[in-house]
């Protein structure tokens, strides 16, 4: 039996895919999860502790072993000859200016990027072979499984196989925006009768991703720790500043439905100005004005790009990936302004998502009648990650009274009882999301329906800026009683406008600009997550629940029941549920 192991292998946001010997996607992650580690840079994606049970559990004794990776073959000769040059040593590394160049990032840094990178690709599937040779060292038998090839696939045509074939269509057009490529930071690929195809991929320095990042940057945040979700957040808050937007405007315009890029020189003198003008809180606070002006000129340039996508395929459904595929504030508005009437952002879109992306593409390789997933399994269920052990809530029992195991409908009811009541509850349940987004298996939740349920939740657990919104989750069937224009949002991958008449309802989880960045649910992808928000809604007659992530600012989202356990003895949660068990104070 043959099984592909997906490896997303760049600077940040490592990941793994398990795809069996019939296709199936048996298992996704990012490693920032296990190994508890935001975004956990140069960081491998298959840790030989996590792997280890990943195999015993999906993969039988004498099975072979493929390892597909994330960036293409010419591209990792080049990394290799450019480490054989010494280009890569530290000291030729400190060589490089910390000035800006056409990327929107320090040269210097750049140059790290990409000396990281290549150490990425040198390390891929190690963690694998040592987990492997370890549970035969333990055993005396032979290894599980047999590596039997390593294949490398260009980063953007994974980010196109990902979002593609895990979506909803026969056949569409991708857009993949992110930070860099082989050759760009952006590219059009064309879906048609199960088979990829790439219409067109962009060359040169010029980065959307980077300069979106730089914004951040700007701003006074930190495009490093991922802080981007924050120039969406504060944009609305900001008004229009037709001086900021003309200095922005100066870093790429849109000619003859093309993107320009400016020169280092102009990048560097906007930025150097922008600084200048950076209020004194900035750093502390952020900067509205400039997270408006940013975001508006991010909506310009992606019209541009959709517009080219749809220019070279037209077609009625577009499916957007990379890391631009993030910024839902765009993704809800992108239909409106194009062609294009059906929109599918995978639940990660970003370099996580490139391990299913390089899995599939290795397995097709093998399998050339495959088409993808069977309609069945599309789109794609983001619930592909580890499930939790209750075996410490059963500890954790024996010391505490009030942890009992109760049953899933008891633990729903109770859940429902104290969100109505104004408690915030920890939820585990299932599988974790694959993607950067709580989907109702590990979530915290709070109701939306108090005008301060949002200062609490940011005051007792969350810890973070006032101004960044807090997702509602919504029973799919309610969808348009609540919203205008309503779209299925089963990931949380787009904004849509709150109904005028319903935003005093739920005033938790309508952000400054009267939207919301919905997750709709239903039992068929999440029972009980949608059984949870029908026992609320009896209650309430509200069919929403805020939805946050089951963490802490600057931490991934929790791994395990010991993790859920000691946020809710550390925060202000009032009750925590793991499966069938439940706890409150």
């Amino acid at each position: 039996m043959r099984f592909y192991l997906g490896l997303a292998t760049t600077f940040h946001d490592p990941a793994l895919a398990l795809v069996g010997p019939d296709g199936t996607l048996l298992f996704a992650e990012a490693a920032e999860r296990h190994l508890q580690y935001k975004r956990a840079p140069n960081c491998e994606p298959d840790a030989p502790s996590q792997m280890a049970a990943l195999l015993k559990a999906h993969v039988p004794p004498g099975s072979e072993l493929i390892i597909a990776s994330t960036w293409g073959p010419q591209f990792t000769d080049f990394l290799r000859g450019q480490a054989g040059a010494g280009a890569f040593d530290l000291m030729a590394l400190s060589a490089h200016t910390t000035a800006l160049n056409r990327s929107f990032v320090p040269e210097q840094a750049e140059r790290v990027f990409i000396a990281d990178l290549h150490g990425a690709q040198e390390r891929a599937g190690h963690g694998t072979l040592l987990a492997l040779n370890q549970e035969a060292r333990i055993t005396g038998a032979a290894p599980r499984a047999t590596i039997t090839g390593q294949r490398r696939y260009p980063h953007h045509l994974c980010h196109a196989a990902y979002g593609l074939l895990g979506s909803p269509f026969t056949d569409a057009t991708a857009l993949v925006v992110d930070g860099m490529g082989e050759t760009g930071a952006a590219a059009i690929y064309r879906l048609e009768d199960g088979r990829i195809s790439e219409l067109r991929r962009h060359r040169g320095r010029g980065s959307l991703g980077f300069l979106y990042g730089l914004i951040t940057d700007l701003a006074g945040f930190d495009q490093v720790k991922g802080e981007e979700w924050k120039i969406m957040g504060l944009a609305p808050y900001g008004r229009p500043d037709p001086d900021l937007a003309a200095l922005l405007g100066r870093l790429c315009t849109v000619e003859d439905g093309r993107l320009r890029y400016a020169d280092a020189e102009t990048i560097r003198a906007v930025a150097e100005e922008i600084r200048a003008r950076r209020p004194a809180d900035a750093l502390e606070n952020g900067w509205p004005a400039l997270a408006r002006c940013g975001q508006d000129l991010f909506g310009v340039l992606m019209n541009a790009l959709v517009a080219e996508a749809y220019a070279l395929a037209p077609s009625e459904n577009l499916v957007i990936a990379g890391g631009c595929g993030l910024n839902s504030s765009y993704n809800g508005r992108v239909l409106s302004q194009s062609g294009f009437r059906r929109l599918h952002v995978p639940s990660a879109p970003a370099d996580d998502g490139n391990a299913v992306g390089a899995a599939w593409l290795a397995y097709a390789e093998d399998h050339p009648d495959w088409a993808g997933p069977p309609s069945a399994q599309r789109p794609l269920t983001p619930y592909l990650g580890l499930r939790v052990s209750t075996a410490p809530m059963e500890r954790l029992a024996e010391q505490e009274p009030r942890a009992k195991r109760v049953g899933h409908t008891e633990a729903t009811q109770a859940a429902a009882r104290i969100l109505a009541e104004g408690g915030l509850v920890g939820w585990v349940q299932g599988r974790a999301e694959f993607g950067p987004r709580a989907l109702g298996n590990r979530s915290i939740l709070a109701d939306p329906r108090p005008e301060g349920a949002k200062d609490a939740l940011n005051a007792k657990v969350k810890y973070r800026e006032a101004f960044r919104p807090f997702a509602p989750s919504i029973l799919a069937e309610a969808g348009p009683d609540w919203f205008e224009d309503y779209a299925d949002s089963p990931y949380m991958e787009r904004t849509l406008v709150w109904r005028e008449a319903v935003r005093a309802r739920v005033p938790a989880v309508v952000h400054a600009d009267g939207t919301g960045r919905l997750q709709s649910v239903t039992a068929e992808r999440n029972p009980a997550y949608a059984a949870l928000i029908a026992a609320f809604a009896e209650i309430t007659g509200v069919p929403i629940l805020l939805n946050t992530s089951f963490n802490v600012m600057g931490k991934p989202i929790l791994h395990s029941a010991e993790d859920a356990i000691l946020m809710f003895y550390t925060t202000g949660l009032d009750a925590l549920v793991v499966e069938d068990w439940l706890v409150v104070k």
